[in-house]
């Protein structure tokens, strides 16, 4: 009796092969293309960045130094006609609170016409100083060896005082008050005459002592 010998495979050892999944595989190439766009794009951005912040701190910078240099920046201005102003390049001269103006009685109109003459004075505030600057505006009238000057401020409410060489008076556009040459009111609107202020007259020269006064008063009242 033959026996049958029933070979048997031996179990196989060798584990079982995967098969790699083409999406999961690691794609190198594109990993290192993206990991070398990183720092040029880091370092665009950097960029941008410090020279938009040198922009925004350079405009203050240069609004600040104009308004320092802005009264080396002016320049003085003659107008022609019924008007003078003082000239910028002359230093201030100033006495007893009365300022020399640039203009002489000679300058004046001897028919006593109206001269309007813009007012330069010293401005000194906490921080700085800045001479020779317009303050205000007057009207100038020669009378013989005298000089009248008035504020150009209207004393109702603050308006700018013409001439009218037509009606021969002084005119203020915003409200309709009219003053005579004299300065004293020609209707009921304004509160009380134009404001006279101090004026001499030394060798030649007009010296001018420059106030202004509250508005809407009955009063002269300093401010």
């Amino acid at each position: 009796m033959s026996e049958n010998k029933q070979t048997s495979s031996a179990p196989d050892d060798t584990p079982p092969s995967k098969s790699v999944d083409q999406s999961e595989a690691p794609e190198s190439g594109s990993a290192e293309a993206s990991n070398s766009g990183k720092p040029r794009r880091n370092f665009v951005v950097e960029f941008l960045a410090v020279a938009i912040g040198g922009l925004v701190g350079l405009v203050p910078t240069a609004i600040g130094g104009l308004f320092l240099l802005d009264p080396l920046l002016r320049k003085g201005t003659h107008p022609a006609g019924g008007e003078a102003e003082g000239e910028e390049g002359n230093p201030v001269v100033k006495e007893n609170g009365f300022l020399r103006l640039t203009l002489g009685i000679d300058g004046l109109p001897a028919d006593g016409t109206p001269v309007r003459y813009t007012v330069h004075d010293d401005i000194v505030n906490v921080w700085n100083k800045f001479p020779n600057q317009p303050v205000g505006a007057v009207w100038l009238r020669r009378i013989q060896d005298q000089v009248l000057a008035f504020s150009t401020v209207c004393p109702h409410l603050g308006c700018d005082v013409e001439h009218r060489s037509g009606e021969g008076d002084f005119y203020c556009p915003c409200h309709t008050s009219a003053f005579n040459l004299d300065g004293a009111p020609l209707n009921k609107i304004p509160p009380r005459a134009m404001d006279a202020l101090e004026a001499e007259v030394r060798d030649g020269r007009i010296w001018l002592k420059y106030e202004q006064f509250r508005g809407a008063t009955s009063e002269k009242v300093l401010v």
